[in-house]
């Protein structure tokens, strides 16, 4: 079965850190642009994050820029999304998915394929 776990959510308060981890199973994640997306309460997905297949291209959501950082490390499988200065608004369900790729030295912050269960995150004091 081929899919992307994600972890590292929680509870921490405004100005706090966390990191997130997205880890494949069942495929080598070394050849995919992947992208870190976001779910708040009553809002619509959006995308926060990726990176490309060898981690030379990143693109941040202008809401992130600056806070957020995003990194892979092939040899565990895994990218990662350091989280800091964390605001409320930050507050949401986390996933991972496999991006389109590279256009224009841009990665693409869409998605293809089905969600997992992704990780919450909650900025609360």
């Amino acid at each position: 079965q081929l899919e992307l776990v994600e972890s590292g959510g929680g509870l921490v308060q405004p100005g706090g850190s966390l990191r997130l981890s997205c880890t494949a199973s069942g495929f080598t994640l070394d050849y995919y642009t992947i992208g870190w997306f976001r779910q708040a309460p009553g809002k619509e997905r959006e995308g926060v994050s990726c990176i490309s297949s060898n981690g030379g291209i990143t693109n941040y959501a202008d809401s992130v820029k600056g806070r957020f950082t995003i990194s892979r490390d092939n040899a565990k499988n895994t990218v990662y999304l350091q989280m800091s200065s964390l605001k409320a608004e930050d507050t949401a369900i986390y996933y991972c998915a496999v991006s389109p790729g590279v256009v224009q030295d841009t990665c693409l912050m869409t998605a293809l394929g089905s969600w997992g269960q992704g990780t919450q995150v909650t900025v609360s004091s």
